[in-house]
């Protein structure tokens, strides 16, 4: 079984046993869309959203040195929106009504992931070519100064001159 269809199966697994759950988006940390049972411009709104969602979270818990970021919760007047890291390259987003259980779904959101995240990660995971550089690698060892072509100022058949002073 590939890994949407993995995740495809979960996804309803978990709307049926958590009727709470008011919709689900499986994104990428870059925010792109991967599976959804929402409507899709609010999924890929969704997505989006997440995605900036982590980040945020992801840097706010390296900044106060608490340990890794785990979820992040909205709380609306009509419920809440919860995100969850799936895997290194991947975020769990359900929409949940407002009498929702956090620490079950929470419990329940978990075990998804850690089932079906592996697979997942195998599928976005790009294949590298051998001289091409790890895309998770800092910048300074993707593209060293070494590497960058050099290039000389063009010159105009014209050159400027400056005034005498």
């Amino acid at each position: 079984m590939n890994a949407e269809t993995m995740m495809g199966t979960e996804l309803r697994g978990l709307r049926q046993r958590r009727p709470e759950v008011a919709g689900t988006v499986l994104a990428g940390t870059d925010g792109l869309l991967i599976s959804s049972d929402l409507p899709t411009t609010d999924a890929t709104h969704l997505a989006a959203l997440a995605a900036a969602s982590f980040g945020l979270g992801h840097r706010m818990a390296a900044t106060v040195r608490q340990g890794e970021f785990h979820e992040s919760v909205v709380h609306t007047a009509a419920g809440c929106v919860v995100t969850y890291p799936a895997g290194r390259d991947a975020l769990l987003t359900l929409v949940a009504s407002p009498g929702a259980d956090l620490t079950a779904l929470r419990e329940e959101a978990r075990a998804m992931v850690h089932r079906s995240g592996p697979a997942l990660a195998a599928c976005r995971r790009p294949t590298l070519l051998p001289n091409q550089p790890d895309p998770h690698a800092p910048l300074a060892v993707r593209s060293p100064m070494a590497t960058l072509p050099n290039q000389r100022p063009r010159r105009d058949p014209v050159s400027w001159r400056r005034p005498p002073i």
